[in-house]
């Protein structure tokens, strides 16, 4: 019966090594996305800089357009002044000329404030343009790496199942069915050891006649309150303490 409990142990070794394997592989893809977020996040601030050009340009040429019509404007009533005769139709119309200038006036400080916000745009989109650079080529290494620890963990992973597999098959099916019913449920600790007449798995106390079969070797003997496989080696302290 230990040389059934040595080759279960021996495959409870490789199982756990499996699992942490597979378990490592699970976080590969999530950590590459969080990356690929990191870089598209950069380059979305870059993209809005860009925009945000964009839109200054398309106001100054806006506010431009508007320039042209009121100098069209005063042009028009300048030209009805001297086809009038009517003293009220030209101040009407020379009022109408002062509105325009006042228009024109105010659209040229708007015009500055453009230029300042223009200039300020700009020196963002070469901020941002050197941010996404640096994330890019980063995350690109990062990602890198990634991958040849996922080329890696696959390959150990394939090994360590091909291995497993000629493990398992030098236990007996029944006994490896209940081994891995209990993997499956209890997770990678099947096989546990007796300590202080406890369980090494869930830690109860044993009842003695448990503790006594486990120790004759006679048997597969389980703890009565997990379902755990149990064994004794001689470096095993069975008595509990005070």
């Amino acid at each position: 019966m230990q040389q059934i409990i040595e080759k279960l142990l021996i495959l409870q070794d490789r199982d756990r090594k499996l699992l942490r394997v597979t378990q490592e592989l699970a976080h590969i893809g999530p950590e590459r996305e969080s990356l690929k977020a990191k870089a598209a996040s950069t380059q979305g601030s870059l993209d809005a800089a860009k925009l945000r050009v964009k839109q200054i340009e398309s106001e100054r040429k806006r506010l431009e357009l508007d320039v042209e019509a009121k100098k069209t404007q005063i042009e028009r009533y300048a030209n009805q002044q001297l086809l009038t005769r009517k003293n009220e139709e030209y101040k009407a119309l020379a009022h109408e000329i002062e509105m325009a200038k006042e228009g024109i006036t105010k659209i040229e400080d708007q015009e500055i404030v453009l230029m300042e916000q223009a200039e300020a745009a700009q020196k963002e989109v070469v901020r941002a343009t050197a941010e996404a650079a640096a994330a890019k080529k980063l995350v690109d290494d990062q990602i890198g790496v990634i991958n040849d620890r996922e080329v890696s963990l696959k390959k150990d992973q394939a090994e360590l199942q091909t291995g497993r597999e000629q493990l398992a098959s030098a236990v007996d099916e029944p006994t490896r069915n209940r081994y891995e019913r209990i993997f499956k449920s209890k997770g990678e600790n099947v096989v546990v050891g007796i300590e202080h007449s406890s369980c090494g798995g869930c830690h109860m106390r044993l009842p003695a006649q448990i503790v006594t079969s486990c120790r004759g070797e006679a048997e597969i003997v389980t703890c009565s309150n997990c379902g755990r496989i149990l064994y004794f080696s001689r470096d095993m302290d069975l008595q509990g303490g005070d």
